[in-house]
């Protein structure tokens, strides 16, 4: 499939997803860029040998979030009466949560610029952070008049506790990537020239993993965010028994006492 705002490539199970609009910086709330995302997200879950997405950036900015232009012009989803853009936000840049929560494999963001105000909670949204020294970092809404209209205000409590939450939100401050680091927003921060190998090295490990029961993990994991202690247990077990009945676990057992590499064949 050809792409015109992103660029999307797999290779040793390992997908990898580009932003690829540096003309706005990687704005996301262009109708045709939402579509791409979803549309690569989606073979992403239909691939069953894909065991880890990798999304970024190109440079300079790993993405502005919302098109500044279009806001002024009122234009795209930015256009209409109240009721209107009300209804836009729901089809348009809301579906970006939804698509990376459907995302079956772990999500791994390398951020390689700034991410800032919507492209910011984009990489909220995904299991994990990798951050370039140059990479910066914003709930920067209050600053044009709006608030977190694409979930943002769910998700950076959930990564940074409610009083950072709050204080990232209110004074629309940008941070950098070592201050990221800090507050544990980011799993590392790298030299921007190592920031691809960071993600892939982490992609790569993760995509030894056996892959039915890596996908079973991360729905387990995401689940627990919204349910309680007794029906996550129930959950987990259910999991768990399929787990057992797999070929995959038979063939970790057995390469841990042979002493070698398992060969996963998610099954």
């Amino acid at each position: 499939m050809t792409f015109s705002e992103i660029l999307f490539s797999i290779k040793d199970k390992v997908a990898v997803l580009t932003l690829n609009r540096p003309d706005t910086r990687n704005a996301i709330t262009g109708f045709d860029m939402l579509d791409e995302l979803e549309q690569a997200c989606s073979m992403v879950n239909n691939n069953r040998s894909v065991c880890a997405l990798i999304i970024t950036g190109t440079d300079p900015a790993f993405s502005s979030g919302g098109n500044i232009k279009d806001m002024l012009e009122k234009k795209g989803m930015f256009t209409g009466s109240p009721t209107e853009i009300m209804v836009n936000y729901r089809k348009h840049v809301q579906r970006i949560p939804r698509i990376l929560q459907s995302v079956e494999v772990p999500v791994i963001a390398a951020v390689n610029g700034p991410a800032i105000g919507a492209g910011f909670d984009m990489t909220l949204m995904c299991d994990i952070r990798v951050a370039s020294e140059k990479a910066r970092f914003g709930e920067t809404f209050l600053n044009v008049g709006l608030i977190p209209g694409d979930g943002g205000a769910w998700y950076l409590p959930r990564a940074v506790g409610l009083a950072k939450a709050c204080e990232m939100t209110f004074t629309g401050d940008v941070i950098t990537a070592d201050e990221a680091l800090e507050m544990k927003l980011v799993n590392a921060v790298v030299p921007h020239d190592h920031l691809m190998e960071k993600a892939m090295g982490i992609a790569v490990k993760i995509a030894k993993k056996p892959p039915e029961a890596l996908r079973m993990a991360k729905r387990l994991i995401h689940m627990g965010q919204r349910m309680t202690l007794p029906d996550l247990l129930e959950q987990s077990a259910a999991l768990q028994a399929l787990c057992h009945h797999s070929e995959d676990h038979l063939e970790a057992l057995a390469a841990f006492f042979e002493k070698r590499e398992a060969d996963f064949k998610g099954k």
